[in-house]
């Protein structure tokens, strides 16, 4: 007899996801189409929105899995956290050898800046600046690591706070790094669905000595109702192999490094015993 194949949670939870992009893409679908499209068992399908809906990622309904509206999805954190996050991964690694001790670094709230955690938690004397109440909460702990949480308007779809508040405290501190992300980037112009993140982009930007943009090929060929400057405004960006050629040499016609990462998935599937 044949042993099954037994998923790791790792590939579960991607299989999730994937499952949580194919309902956003169609607003809702039948749950029996969701088991013969992934082929799956009704059970395993069951198991899956079962999870989804009760992390507050889709609703699950009378036989239909049925999406929130985009724009929520595209700004909460619980929908981004879990999104592209081996080349996130990659994307955190390629720039943790570029933080020195001593120094103050400036971290926006987007979820491509968490798996820096780890890395930030084993350093010595790093002051980070950030408006992410998740940041400042895996950060809280670390002995070597000072966290400073810019206060404003809490927004809870973010986990973050914006406004005058944040700003003005942006415009008084001098930061040696500021690590940042995009949410839509486009021909080397960036966008963001909320106008309040585009305001503390932009004064993080204006208060480091150096600025590197960390972006997901997901990012790419995308707009959102704000438009932002470009990714001229940084001194390097970092993304994976994964990004389009097209858009890779619009940011290098802009006169920007770009530097190119391999995603590495970190888990593979397992097989059960016979």
């Amino acid at each position: 007899m044949t042993a099954r194949t037994r998923l790791s949670q790792a590939a579960v939870e991607e299989r999730r996801q994937t499952v949580l992009r194919y309902v956003a893409d169609h607003g809702e679908t039948r749950i029996d189409d969701l088991a013969r499209h992934f082929d799956v068992s009704l059970m395993t399908m069951h198991r899956d929105l079962d999870d989804l809906s009760g992390r507050h990622l889709l609703r699950k309904e009378r036989g239909r899995a049925v999406a929130f509206p985009a724009l929520t999805m595209e700004t909460a954190t619980r929908f981004r956290e879990n999104s592209a996050l081996a080349a996130k991964n990659a994307l955190c690694a390629a720039v943790a050898d570029r933080i020195r001790p001593g120094s103050t670094v400036l971290m926006e709230d987007s979820t491509t800046l968490f798996p820096l955690v780890p890395a930030l938690a084993r350093m010595d004397q790093v002051h980070v600046v950030t408006n992410s109440v998740g940041l400042a909460q895996r950060l809280g702990s670390a002995p070597g690591v000072s966290v400073t949480l810019l206060g404003g308007h809490y927004r809870g779809d973010f986990n973050s706070c914006t406004g005058p508040t944040v700003t003005r405290a942006l415009s008084r501190i001098r930061a040696d790094l500021a690590l940042m992300s995009a949410t839509a980037v486009l021909e080397g112009r960036l966008f963001h669905p909320v106008n309040d993140y585009v305001e503390v982009k932009l004064a993080m930007v204006g208060s480091a000595e150096q600025a590197l943009l960390l972006v997901d090929h997901s990012k790419f060929g995308k707009t959102a109702t704000y438009a932002y400057g470009t990714v001229a405004d940084y001194h390097a960006v970092i993304t994976d192999t994964g990004t389009p050629d097209a858009e890779l040499a619009a940011i290098r016609d802009l006169g920007v490094p770009v530097e190119t990462v391999e995603t590495v998935e970190t888990a593979e599937p397992e097989e059960s015993s016979p």
